[in-house]
């Protein structure tokens, strides 16, 4: 049986049955059925009702005359994304914020939660970052497709389409390496920020382990934030008018 946090073990608890008979359902058969879910997913799923919970609660509380200080919060937040994305990405950039924001949030949330004791960051586990990196893989390259048509395929192909044959596999790799490096970015960060934390706490318990939380603090921030914007970057190139 595998480790399982407490939040784990309870969601096995409850749906172990469903949950494996879904899994075996769709040919995959997991390696302990007593305990299919495991913690980067238990982890992700908490997320995503604390997320929903918050959205509600500042939905439910916005005001124009008397804005509150999760509506604060989120205004800065929508405001920094939106002045980034406009910068980088250019006019009409706001189609673009609803993604963003969502992302931004998800992962911020994600590499956080290692910061509780009792959790653990589930973007420390490759599996996170790497579905995170894919859907913002397919977000530009569709919308690549959304604002060229068919023409964005010309992108693959260099300035001379006598250099397709080269262009082609290479732009194909380099757009396959940029999934590779959003994941492995902050797969590795996470990691290695909440193994250096849990060291601590483990050796220290008292005192020290603050420092380390305070990096970790920075690591999540920064993470999200180098994340989110080579997204930008890569939807930029994307919907340039140039294609």
């Amino acid at each position: 049986m595998p480790v399982q946090l407490w939040f784990t073990e309870i969601l096995n608890r409850l749906f172990a049955g469903p949950v494996t008979g879904l899994l075996q359902a769709l040919h995959i058969h997991p390696e302990y059925p007593q305990a299919p879910i495991t913690n980067a997913v238990a982890m992700q799923f908490l997320v995503f009702l604390f997320l929903i919970v918050v959205f509600f609660l500042v939905r439910a509380g916005l005001s124009v005359d008397k804005p509150r200080g999760l509506q604060h919060v989120f205004e800065a937040a929508h405001g920094f994304i939106e002045g980034q994305s406009e910068e980088i990405i250019g006019h009409h950039s706001e189609r673009y914020t609803p993604f963003l924001m969502t992302l931004t949030f998800f992962i911020l949330t994600c590499n956080l939660l290692g910061l509780i004791p009792g959790f653990e960051s589930p973007t420390a586990v490759s599996v996170v970052p790497l579905g995170c990196a894919i859907c913002a893989f397919f977000y530009y390259q569709g919308h690549g497709f959304r604002q060229h048509g068919i023409a964005y395929l010309k992108h693959f192909m260099g300035p001379m389409w006598w250099l397709a044959i080269i262009m082609v596999p290479i732009e194909i790799i380099s757009h396959l390496a940029r999934m590779l490096s959003l994941t492995v970015r902050l797969y590795a960060n996470m990691f290695a920020g909440d193994m250096v934390t849990w060291v601590f706490f483990s050796l220290v318990p008292i005192g020290v382990p603050i420092i380390f939380l305070a990096l970790h603090l920075g690591v999540s921030l920064l993470q999200t934030y180098i994340f989110v914007l080579l997204t930008m970057v890569y939807l930029s190139s994307a919907v340039a008018e140039e294609h």
